[in-house]
């Protein structure tokens, strides 16, 4: 009989034995997951990857075919405040039960047969046997860092990809130019499954190339279009208005994308209707990217590269070009965070900047001397206090590592519960 663990206990043996490192590959994976049945083989999948944009596209097509009645998996990182959010079901994340079940399992078989997983191929085996284990109808999967070596690639069919846009980011891994890193992003293109890719992506005609070379239809789609009136965020999709609950200008592609996803799953079968895109559309959310907590004139959005700051930017612009900004901004030292936060502040804006627990965190001293505009720094277990002290007429954003949001969050309940991260 199994000692049952604790979800803490269990997150301690995901973490240790230096598992949180990047090693590309799928033979670990491979071996692992073929001692455990090859869950993955008996899901049915839609398999995404991309620089910016496969967290919401994700999160988009999981609430749609949520809402037509599909029990629908979904698969995304990194997490913002527990492991658990990286794999749910209806948009209800596996329970710290079967968590704390899973974790040790896997571990156990793999080290008793000298395999040693990352975390994230840990949590990706994990993911594939809790999905198989419930029977899902279909699953919506996001890679974790590039496409063609992600641990996620290891399915051998799906019902088909999709590349949202593709940036500069991980060049130490995935190559110094759009057309290398979308050749890795093309990786997940399987042979005779289609293929969905924007017609404004940086990397299409290397996705195009990648797909014709082993017989894959591709679907070229267009950019939704957005527009914010009295407050409220519509979204124009095949010639129709919806209520849109994500902000961002850079939803313009990801809607476009997830429209023709969609479109492609109705001529296949699947029994989606307009309320259920409606309704999908005027409720979903998803944490911490781009995230408005208007109780609090609070924008919270994990943005971790240049492309990703000027599409930032340029929202922020778009949707509140009046406001005073101030800036609560931590990074990890391996980012570019120079170009980010010249990107992202005005020279008028406040900036104050945030150290935080993990070993990588850049420290204020570093990211000060990158920008030469005024600036300070406070303290993690401050922000609370600072939050509740400010004016009501300034827009305050918290920007930068998931690592710092999440830990800013677990400090502040309030926040935490506003960003609905409070029953995860």
């Amino acid at each position: 009989m199994k000692t049952k663990i604790s979800y803490e206990e269990a997150t301690r043996i995901l973490t240790s034995r230096e598992k949180f490192y990047i090693c590309l590959g799928l033979d670990r994976i491979a071996k692992v997951l073929n001692l455990m049945g090859n869950p993955q083989e008996k899901l049915r999948i839609i398999h995404i990857a991309g620089t910016n944009g496969k967290g919401s596209v994700s999160k988009m097509l999981s609430e749609i075919l949520s809402y037509s009645g599909y029990k629908t998996g979904l698969y995304t990182s990194p997490h913002i405040i527990d492991y658990t959010e990286r794999i749910q079901i209806n948009e209800i994340p596996v329970s710290k039960d079967d968590f704390s079940e899973l974790i040790p399992d896997i571990c156990r078989l793999a080290e008793n047969n000298d395999i040693y997983l990352t975390e994230f191929e840990v949590l990706t085996a994990a993911m594939f046997k809790y999905f198989e284990q419930q029977k899902t109808d279909i699953c919506v999967i996001e890679t974790g860092l590039g496409g063609r070596l992600d641990a996620t690639n290891i399915i051998s069919s799906n019902i088909l990809s999709v590349i949202t846009s593709i940036s500069l980011d991980h060049t130490d891994r995935l190559g110094n130019t759009i057309e290398e890193i979308a050749a890795e992003k093309a990786g997940i293109i399987k042979p005779e499954c289609p293929v969905v890719i924007s017609a404004s992506n940086r990397g299409y005609n290397t996705v195009i190339s990648r797909a014709k070379s082993i017989n894959a239809t591709v679907l070229t789609a267009d950019d939704a279009d957005i527009e914010f009136i009295n407050n409220n965020n519509y979204a124009r999709v095949n010639g129709k208005n919806y209520r849109f609950n994500l902000l961002g200008l850079w939803q313009k592609q990801n809607l476009g994308l997830v429209a023709t996803v969609i479109n492609y799953l109705i001529d296949a079968g699947y029994n989606i209707n307009e309320f259920a895109f409606s309704e999908a559309l005027k409720n979903v959310v998803w944490n911490c990217r781009f995230q408005y907590l208007q109780e609090e004139n609070i924008v919270i959005d994990g943005t971790h590269n240049p492309d990703g700051a000027a599409l930032l930017r340029q929202s922020l612009d778009f949707y509140f070009p009046n406001s005073r900004r101030i800036w609560i901004y931590g990074s990890m030292k391996n980012k570019d965070y120079a170009n980010i936060m010249n990107t992202l502040f005005r020279d008028d804006d406040i900036i104050y900047f945030c150290e935080f627990g993990h070993s990588g965190s850049a420290t204020a001293d570093d990211l000060k001397k990158k920008i030469n505009k005024k600036s300070e720094i406070i303290k993690i277990d401050e922000i609370d206090n600072f939050i509740s002290k400010k004016e009501d007429t300034s827009l305050t954003l918290i920007s930068g590592s998931f690592y710092m949001i999440g830990e800013i969050l677990n400090l502040n309940p309030k926040l935490k519960n506003i960003a609905r991260l409070d029953n995860t």
